[in-house]
């Protein structure tokens, strides 16, 4: 008998019952038929209600995100009986489609089967959608799994923006990539406002963040492959992927357009050219009608989160250091609050890539 997944499969079905239908005979039955599943196989297989709402609360437990108050909103797909990298291929290009919505993005998961079954499924990429990493040129957080995908015999332009393949492996398998299906090759080209000049720096970004290389336990079971997305809060991009000096590190060519003096850090030109990225971001992906948030509306909304969730007798968990927007944070009131930083079940967990 496995212990430990008993114990996490009974507190995650009475939390289930708790807290979507009135617990009784069907809950007791249903903590019977668990047991003897454990005790018989070792495991257990979750109905689709049961997936659907772990999935929901791996979304509110997750305390770096500060968009979870959208988490009953989260559209879940079952593909635990996708068995070829075909089939996961497939269900990848259906989620980024569904996702993405014209534009207006719908927050979404695709749960593939659990790790206790034969034949893992692994998904390689970090997000379905993220650029390549050259020596010098692209996304340097790549690098690795560029070189990967070029022993596997996919090439790239060599460009800063070139869409890395999806990569599939199936238990021991040999890895089988994909070139991204061009309907869920959805980008946005960054302009400023008011700085024509911006357009020079030839800048774009994707428009549908999901997250494909953390597993997702649900009651004492791992799902291995579970990408997820949400929306982009324009700082992820704005003032973390093209500005930090270990991935596009811009603001140097994003103060010579503005004709900033960049001679002296008292100038505060790094921040100025910061915040000038960041609303062409906001304004880019608005102008192109695709879903984003600024910071502060953000924030905002994890205050109505966290209202929420003491209304329901709930206590939020949080992680500061992640919440706080690296843009003006002391402006927003999270900065100013402490919050409590204890994992929840269910969750998302990192996980070490299988080409490592």
């Amino acid at each position: 008998m496995n212990k430990t997944r008993w114990q996490k499969a009974k507190k995650f079905i009475i939390d289930f019952y708790q807290e979507t239908i009135r617990p009784g005979e069907e809950a007791r039955a249903r903590l019977e038929q668990v047991y003897r599943e454990i005790e018989e196989s070792g495991t257990y297989t979750h109905t689709f209600e049961e997936l659907e709402y772990g999935a929901k609360l791996a979304w509110r437990n997750s305390n770096r995100c500060i968009g979870r108050l959208f988490w009953q909103t989260l559209q879940v797909f079952d593909e635990r009986t996708a068995e070829t990298a075909l089939d996961v291929f497939s269900a990848l290009e259906r989620h980024v489609v569904f996702a993405y919505n014209d534009g207006k993005i719908r927050p979404a998961i695709t749960i593939f089967r659990p790790d206790q079954q034969e034949q893992k499924i692994r998904i390689w990429n970090h997000q379905l959608l993220r650029y390549a990493g050259y020596e010098h040129a692209g996304d340097p957080h790549s690098r690795t799994l560029t070189e990967k995908c070029e022993t596997l015999g996919w090439r790239g332009k060599g460009s800063d923006f070139d869409l890395l393949p999806w990569v599939v492996q199936i238990g021991s398998n040999p890895p089988v990539w994909q070139d991204v299906p061009k309907k869920c090759r959805v980008e946005v080209d960054l302009v400023h406002p008011d700085i024509l000049a911006f357009k020079e720096l030839e800048l774009k970004w994707y428009a549908v963040p999901v997250i494909s290389d953390m597993r997702l336990e649900i009651g004492g079971i791992d799902y291995q492959a579970a990408p997820f997305n949400g929306w982009y809060m324009g700082t992820e991009i704005g003032a973390r992927n093209l500005a930090d000096e270990n991935r596009y590190n811009r603001l140097p060519a994003v103060a010579d357009v503005i004709g900033l003096d960049t001679q002296y850090a008292s100038s505060l030109w790094k921040d100025r050219a910061l915040v000038e990225l960041n609303v062409a971001v906001l304004y880019s992906f608005k102008q192109s009608g695709v879903t984003i948030v600024d910071h502060h509306t953000a924030a905002r909304q994890h205050r109505i989160f966290e209202q929420n969730e003491e209304a329901a007798g709930r206590r939020a968990t949080g992680d500061w250091t992640w919440l706080i927007p690296p843009v003006s944070p002391a402006a927003t009131h999270i900065f100013h609050r402490t919050y409590n930083n204890t994992i929840l079940s269910p969750n998302f967990f990192y996980q070490a890539a299988p080409y490592q």
